[in-house]
């Protein structure tokens, strides 16, 4: 069954969450300037002033591509969906894919980055290279949506059994590029350059002791032979109405680094805690003493940040104050040398904390993503690319997103642009609908067919406005 779409009309601002509060590309002046660059455009194509845009109005028909995919594309999301595999893991995944893409005669590489698997589509023009990424994996998250291909399945992780879900839409991600690669291939005489299909595995993080996701894939050679020119990436996001698109200029999404913090004391009665060291009392203050180093040291005018405690581990009775405490955490940032400093601040503050109490702390810092850095240039010459694919008020500037995507890798190798895509159907309220990572994330397929139609054209205008 086809879900119910969203109408632009539909769309009011209050319906859009605060974390995605935008800039309209709807204005009066704006609108003006892009009519006035399309009636100049069209005067002098016949002379030969405007290549770019007569090569963009020659263009294949995304709009028509992409629903002549639709149904292909829910029905690979649907089974991709009730057959969800873990990060590093997806091998059924992959075989899909491969057999997908051998079947449209590209060329094809698998087992990179352990399940991996990379196209080529050689165009029939000599021109740039782009590429577009999907990730594969999926969640340790049991589902609880009421739909016919709800995920059933389980596996074991951190050597716990465990549901595993597409509970962030990466099902949807290889669905939608699916039908991209179908679609660019069925025009391939018309692009003027080659495209490199990225199906991703292990952004979600690869488990413990192995490493996954885009930084393997480049440390494997991805783009050794041949460095795209430009690096496309879309995310789909229940924070925003079925069918919106939102993309953001510059950084746009969070670095993430984790951290653990050994705190020691020493071991004594409960009832005698003069005779020993309490490393609980002191991993307290750490946790106090910390919420001072974005609240009051670091320029939060610059750049927000966040450094947050996700779990305090010591003691096992009531009347033992134990030897350890461990505390774990994690930071996130927009600004490279903010990141850095925070880092140094946060072992300092762990140690020095500790000190006055008698007890001792270590801090390590496990790097994580870099921060989600969009190409301004090149996210100015899309942004009308996606309008014309969801319209003025349908596309929107989201404010910064403190998640983390190591799609941030890509886009430090080549200009890149990641955007969002909105699932949330028609009826439910963004703000409350349950959020990506949720046992209750729902997608409403008819925006599928908008991403594939969005990045298709992106694709197509990469390639032939150059």
């Amino acid at each position: 069954m086809t879900l119910p779409s969203v109408s632009p009309s539909a769309i009011s601002k209050s319906a859009i969450p605060k974390a995605f509060e935008f800039k309209s590309f709807a204005n009066k002046s704006h609108f003006s300037k892009t009519l006035l660059a399309s009636a100049l455009a069209l005067s002098f194509m016949g002379a030969g002033l405007s290549s770019a845009q007569a090569a963009t109005s020659a263009m294949p028909d995304a709009a028509k591509l992409a629903a002549g995919e639709e149904q292909k594309v829910i029905d690979w999301r649907r089974d991709l969906h009730q057959h969800p595999e873990l990060s590093n893991r997806e091998f059924r995944t992959s075989k899909i894919i491969e057999k997908h893409l051998k079947s449209l005669g590209l060329e094809v590489q698998t087992g990179v980055a352990h399940t991996g698997v990379v196209a080529i589509l050689k165009g029939g023009k000599s021109g740039p290279l782009i590429a577009i990424r999907a990730d594969m994996d999926a969640l340790p998250v049991t589902e609880v949506v009421d739909v016919p291909f709800a995920s059933k399945a389980t596996d074991t992780y951190r050597d716990q059994k465990v549901g595993v879900m597409h509970a962030c839409g990466h099902d949807t991600h290889v669905a939608m590029l699916m039908g991209v690669a179908e679609n660019l291939v069925k025009v391939k005489d018309s692009l003027a350059g080659d495209v490199m299909f990225i199906f991703q595995p292990a952004e979600e993080g690869a488990p413990d002791g192995e490493e996954g996701g885009a930084e393997l894939m480049l440390k494997e050679g991805l783009f050794a032979k041949r460095k795209p020119d430009q690096v496309f990436g879309m995310h789909v996001t229940s924070s925003m109405p079925s069918g919106m698109i939102g993309v953001r200029s510059g950084p746009a999404m969070a670095s993430e680094d984790s951290f653990t913090i050994k705190v020691k004391g020493r071991q004594t009665h409960g009832s005698r805690p003069w005779n020993g060291v309490d490393p609980i009392v002191a991993a307290a203050q750490i946790i106090t003493n910390v919420q001072t180093i974005v609240s009051r040291q670091v320029d939060i005018t610059k750049a927000p940040a966040v450094v947050s405690f996700g779990a305090v581990n010591g003691g096992i009775r009531s009347n033992i104050i134990p030897d350890e405490v461990e505390l774990i955490g994690t930071i996130r940032t927009f600004d490279q040398p903010m990141r850095a400093d925070i880092k140094l601040r946060l072992a300092e503050m762990a140690e020095l904390s500790a000190k006055t109490l008698g007890a001792s702390a270590t801090t390590a810092i496990h790097p994580g993503y870099p921060v989600v850095v969009n190409n301004p240039e090149l996210v100015a010459s899309m942004r009308p690319v996606l309008a014309s694919v969801v319209g003025d008020k349908m596309l929107i500037e989201p404010g910064l997103i403190t998640g983390a995507e190591d799609f941030s890798y890509y886009a430090l190798e080549a200009p890149g642009m990641f955007f969002f895509l909105g699932v949330t159907p028609k009826g439910t309220d963004p703000e409350t609908a349950a959020s990506n990572h949720s046992p209750a994330f729902y997608v409403d397929e008819s925006a599928l067919k908008v991403g594939v139609e969005a990045m298709t054209k992106v694709a197509l205008t990469a390639l032939n406005a150059q």
